[in-house]
C-alpha cells in the first residue's frame, strides 16, 4: 500500500517541548506520530532538528516530499533506507531525526489502519508476547530539581504479576506507598519529576532505602514478587576533565574504580535486578568489568548504544552488557530500530523499549515493544502520556491473546 500524502506540523510533547508531528495517508486511512524528546541524551543520538529549529526542519521537507509519497508504507526497512539516503549525513542533521521518526512511524501506523491490523503486527506479523512495564517511582538527575537524587530513576518490575494489568496495579501501589512514606513529616507537597516519579530532596541511598521498604510492604500485602533497579544516567554525573562522577545530593566525587565499587555495593545491598547506564557512555571496558561481576542482574546499556547497531556490535564483542534500551528516536527510524532489536535478541540481550522524558500522548511505544519482542517497557508511571502506554498494552493483551514475556526473568534470580 502506497503513501498518498504527508503533512507535517510543529506540536508539543508532554513536557511542553516542541516536536515534529506527521500525518501520513494510506488508502484513505490516517497514521499520526509525534516525535518525543529526551533531557538526558547520548552524544551519538540522531540530531533532532535542522539547525535546532522544528520549523526549519518542516520547511526543508518540501525539497524531498515527492521522493517519499508513493513509497510502500509497509516496507519499514525500505523507508528507513530512503530517509537515510535523503539525509546523507549519518546523523540526520540535514533533514532532522524528529522528522525521520515521525514519518517512519506514522507510515507504519497508516499501513496498519488500512489493513485493519495493529501497528505491532505491521512490525512483526507474529507479534504476541507482552513486555513487563517498568514503573518509575523516584526521579532525579536531569528529570528533576537539583535537590533530588543524582541518579535519574529508581524503577520497579513486578516479576510475579500474571498480567499486564496486574503488573501496572502493583507499580501504582508501590508508587503510592513510596509517596506516603516520603511525605511523612513534610509540611509541603511532595513534587514529581518529568516521568511521574517522586522527586524528594534526599540522597540516592535514602531514596533506595525508602523504595526498598515500600516494595517489601506492597509485596507482602499483594503476595507477588516485585523487584527494583536503577537508571544511573552516569553520563550526566561524569566530569571528563576530572574523569570522575559527582553526586550532588551527597557532594561526593568518585573515580571510575570507586564508581564501579559503589554500583556493585548498591546492587548487593538492595538486591537490584536492573542497573542502567552505570558508567560514562564510552566506557565499554568498565561495563564489561561490571557485567562479569554482577551475576543475576540486568546490566543495561542506553547512552553507550543509542539504538545504534554499530555501537551494539562493539558492546557484544566486549561483553559489556546483557540488556539494552531501544529508543526509536535515538536512531531516527522504525526500520533502524528494528535492526537494532534483532541484533540484540540474536545475541541474547534483553531489550527494553523506552519512552523519553518529553514523551508524546500516543501509544506507539507499546506497539514497538510488542512488535520488537521486548521483555520490558519503560513508560514512566503516572500522567496521561505515561498511562496511555500501559492502557494500550492491556488492550493488546486482549486483541492478541498475548501473555507477559517471562523468558528473561530467570536470568535475574
Amino acid at each position: 500500500m502506497r503513501i498518498q500524502d504527508i503533512r507535517l506540523r510543529v506540536c508539543f510533547n508532554g513536557r511542553g517541548d516542541l516536536g515534529v508531528e506527521a500525518d501520513v495517508m494510506v488508502e484513505g486511512k490516517l497514521g499520526r506520530a509525534l516525535s518525543p524528546s529526551g533531557a538526558s541524551r547520548g552524544s551519538n543520538e540522531a540530531v533532532p532538528f535542522v539547525d535546532d529549529s522544528p520549523a526549519k526542519t518542516i520547511a526543508g521537507f518540501q525539497e524531498f516530499k515527492s521522493r517519499i509519497v508513493g513509497q510502500d508504507a509497509g516496507d519499514i526497512q525500505g523507508l528507513a533506507k530512503l530517509l537515510r539516503e535523503i539525509d546523507g549525513t549519518g546523523n540526520y542533521s540535514r533533514i532532522g531525526g524528529s522528522l525521520a521518526y515521525a514519518i517512519s512511524v506514522a507510515a507504519a501506523e497508516a499501513e496498519g489502519a488500512a489493513r485493519g491490523i495493529p501497528l505491532c503486527r505491521v512490525i512483526d506479523p507474529r507479534a504476541s508476547s507482552l513486555p513487563f512495564p517498568l514503573g518509575n517511582v523516584v526521579g532525579g538527575g536531569k528529570h528533576a530539581s537539583d535537590l533530588s537524587p543524582a541518579m535519574q530513576e529508581i524503577l520497579l518490575a513486578p516479576v510475579g504479576a500474571g498480567t499486564v494489568a496486574e503488573a501496572a496495579q502493583l507499580n501504582f501501589a508501590v508508587h503510592k506507598r513510596v509517596g506516603k512514606n516520603l511525605a511523612k513529616g513534610l509540611s509541603y507537597p511532595l513534587g514529581k519529576g518529568d516521568e511521574g516519579g517522586w522527586a524528594p530532596g534526599i540522597t540516592d541511598e535514602q531514596a533506595l532505602q525508602v523504595v526498598s521498604e515500600s516494595v517489601a510492604q506492597v509485596r507482602d500485602e499483594a503476595g507477588r514478587e516485585i523487584r527494583f533497579g536503577i537508571d544511573v544516567a552516569a553520563g550526566s554525573l561524569y566530569d571528563p576533565k576530572k574523569e570522575a562522577y559527582y553526586y550532588r545530593s551527597t557532594k561526593k566525587t568518585l573515580t571510575r574504580e570507586q564508581q564501579i565499587s559503589f554500583i556493585s555495593e548498591l546492587r548487593d545491598r538492595y538486591h537490584l535486578f536492573y542497573i542502567e547506564d552505570p558508567l560514562n557512555e564510552d566506557d565499554f571496558e568498565g561495563y564489561a568489568s561490571l557485567h562479569s561481576s554482577l551475576k543475576g542482574t540486568l546490566l543495561v546499556g542506553d547512552d553507550i548504544y543509542t539504538t545504534d547497531t554499530a555501537l551494539l556490535a562493539t558492546g557484544i564483542e566486549r561483553k559489556s552488557t546483557n540488556a539494552v534500551i531501544l529508543k526509536v528516536n535515538q536512531i531516527g527510524t522504525l526500520g533502524e530500530a528494528q535492526r537494532f532489536a534483532k541484533l540484540a535478541k540474536d545475541h541474547k540481550q534483553v531489550v527494553a523499549a523506552s519512552h523519553r522524558s518529553g514523551d508524546n500522548g500516543g501509544a506507539q511505544l507499546s506497539h514497538f515493544a510488542v512488535g520488537f519482542g521486548c521483555g520490558l517497557i519503560k513508560c514512566g508511571i503516572v500522567g496521561g502520556e505515561r498511562t496511555s502506554k500501559v492502557n494500550e498494552l492491556i488492550r493488546l493483551s486482549e486483541q492478541l491473546s498475548g501473555s507477559l514475556d517471562t523468558g528473561w526473568v530467570g536470568s535475574i534470580s
